[in-house]
């Protein structure tokens, strides 16, 4: 994924001055990253959990996830680290629920689905697990006019910032980058700023390709602080 250092995010800005908001999460913010076949070694679990899972719930008061990405933890040690922060008091983590919505929000969520879903690899007649996630997230959000999904995947990242192009139905929902909140950790001082800077290089200067196209670590972290300079 490529690294926009030029592009001022309006969210980055609010969660900066309101870190109390609702932020959602897509599976990627979650899941360890295997990016094995471009390295010697990946991320773990445990060591997932150290670098980002741990700093980012410490961050923000109301991180949330839809009930298609909870399904999507496969491994145990995800779903228990996950489970165990659902079930502390009060919750550190919210679950969306579609069966929580009215039936007027029922329809809405459907009509934008449809709208969103040709974009991606999921089938709604399928319901595969292809891109599930970041629909009925995205979907409930929408719905729900909650501002704040975090997430990876490129494809997800276009379907909000494209919305008026793709006529996703996802206009007034607003895309926090992986690479954002990584700058936003280093900034306020929360998790090792060492392992944050393992996590940037692994994500974002890793092949041939991003080490031509993307900022060193430093480079990345002095372009940000100029780009938001009196702004955070």
């Amino acid at each position: 994924m490529n690294i926009d250092l030029t592009f001022l995010n309006p969210a980055l800005i609010s969660i900066f001055k309101q870190p109390d908001q609702i932020i959602t999460l897509d599976a990627n913010f979650i899941i360890p990253p295997d990016r094995s076949k471009y390295a010697e070694k990946s991320f773990d679990f445990p060591l997932f959990r150290q670098v980002w899972l741990d700093p980012i719930f410490q961050a923000f008061s109301n991180l949330a996830i839809h009930e298609a990405v909870y399904d999507e933890l496969v491994m145990p040690s995800e779903q228990s680290y996950i489970q165990a922060i659902i079930n502390d008091r009060p919750p550190r983590l919210i679950v969306h629920k579609d069966s929580e919505l009215t039936s007027e929000e029922q329809v809405i969520r459907g009509s934008i689905e449809k709208r969103i879903y040709p974009f991606t690899k999921y089938d709604p007649l399928l319901d595969n697990k292809d891109d599930r996630g970041e629909v009925k997230s995205l979907a409930y959000l929408a719905v729900k006019g909650l501002l704040y999904f975090a997430a990876h995947d490129s494809n997800a990242i276009q379907l909000v910032e494209r919305a008026e192009e793709l006529l996703t139905g996802l206009d007034n929902v607003q895309v926090i980058k992986m690479y954002e909140l990584i700058f936003y950790l280093y900034i306020n001082n929360i998790g090792n700023k060492k392992a944050l800077r393992m996590l940037y290089k692994y994500q974002y200067h890793l092949t041939q390709f991003e080490q031509k196209t993307n900022p060193k670590w430093r480079q990345f972290v002095e372009a940000m602080e100029n780009l938001y300079h009196g702004l955070l």
